[in-house]
């Protein structure tokens, strides 16, 4: 009886084992498993899944120059071993090892302009001898190599030019070129580099589109998001009516909003991108004169005024700036510059020679000096 206990116990085990998974034994012919995810941008991620081969066989023998055309043939293949193995059909290459190579975009980009959705995809190559490589995206990620590929399953082609490379005894997918809104995928493997070029379409708009969703959430209550979102906006001239409503809101928003000159400036800013003066002037008036603005930040307000050749509204910004902060530096330079620039160059010259005593540090009062000198001569100075 106990010998018959232990004979079904047995049994019992074999077949858990049969139903259980199967052990982690190391990969098939040793091509290891590897991952690599580049970021375009902060946003949207490519991951590629791969097995790796290596140019030296596993019995040892260097395969150099017998990757491309013989161990990787070129043009689609028989993997049918004669017998109706697999999908029976023409195959291209697994760009990889075992299973199937495998693509992840997070959302939807561009593959050599050529649109693809958000979502995984089975990687397959065509490699070809003296015409352009086509990449394969297919709906099948499960499969182990190509052996059941089947055509009707592709989503997209697109073809490229092989190049020659770096010596790469295993075969690995590297991001070469990383732009805000692209990255330049290649496969590199022993003297070949096979690349495509992946690009974010609306990348503005996409950015913009996801700062409106994050500030409904936590995002929304502080007043810098709202900052950061217009600037965003400003910096890449984009959306600027939707930046502007964040600026907005940066100040007013009910328990969010703050109004000082960083504010201020920032929803001017945006006024001034849209061609709105009048309204960027009236918003740079109520900056300047916020109880947070400082004697600086007027003051290279004054310049900017200059520079848009706005020169009599500078002299006013200017001698604002000289009476609230009554003459403490940075002002006297200011009044300088103001009234140099309406040509009052007698006026402007006693504000120089002031500032050159107000100097905090050697190189700001050679720089009055070398003012000093230009006003002498009816000069302007920068």
């Amino acid at each position: 009886m106990k010998r018959l206990f232990s004979i079904a116990l047995l049994s019992g085990l074999l077949t858990t084992y049969v139903a259980g998974q199967t052990l982690s034994t190391p990969p098939s012919g040793n091509n290891q498993k590897s991952s690599i995810t580049q970021f375009i941008g902060s946003l949207v991620t490519v991951t590629v899944d791969y097995s790796s081969p290596d140019v030296t066989s596993p019995t040892g023998e260097d395969r150099t120059g017998k990757i491309w055309g013989e161990l990787v043939p070129y043009g689609l293949s028989d993997l049918s071993f004669g017998v109706g193995f697999g999908s029976g059909n023409p195959a291209p290459w697994r760009a990889g090892a075992n299973e199937s190579t495998v693509i992840t975009f997070s959302h939807d980009v561009e593959i050599e302009g050529k649109a693809i959705a958000a979502g995984s995809y089975g990687l397959h190559l065509i490699p070809r001898e003296t015409e352009p490589w086509t990449w394969i995206f297919t709906k099948n990620t499960d499969q182990w190599g190509s052996y059941n590929y089947d055509e009707a399953d592709d989503v997209l082609r697109v073809d490229v030019e092989a190049a020659e490379s770096a010596y790469h005894e295993w075969l690995t997918y590297a991001f070469d070129d990383r732009q805000p809104e692209s990255a330049v995928l290649a496969l590199k493997w022993e003297k070949k580099s096979i690349p495509m070029t992946i690009s974010v379409p609306d990348y503005n708009d996409l950015y913009v589109k996801t700062f409106d969703r994050e500030l409904t959430g936590g995002a929304g209550f502080t007043y810098q998001n709202y900052v950061a979102a217009s600037q965003f906006c400003l910096a890449n001239n984009t959306h600027l009516e939707k930046g502007l409503e964040w600026a907005e809101d940066a100040i007013s928003a009910p328990f969010v909003g703050v109004s000082n000159f960083n504010t201020l400036q920032n929803k001017a800013s945006i006024q001034m991108a849209m061609e709105k003066m009048s309204e960027a002037e009236e918003t740079m008036m109520a900056a300047i004169k916020d109880p947070t603005a400082t004697s600086l930040q007027i003051h290279q307000f004054g310049r900017q005024l200059i520079t848009m050749d706005r020169k009599d509204k500078a002299l006013e910004v200017f001698k604002y700036n000289h009476d609230r902060y009554e003459g403490a530096w940075p002002t006297n330079v200011g009044m300088a510059r103001g009234l140099a620039a309406v040509g009052q160059y007698d006026e402007a010259l006693k504000h120089a020679e002031m500032a050159v005593e107000e100097a905090p540090d050697d190189v700001n009062k050679k720089s009055m000096m070398d003012a000093v000198e230009k006003l002498k001569n009816k000069q302007d100075f920068n």
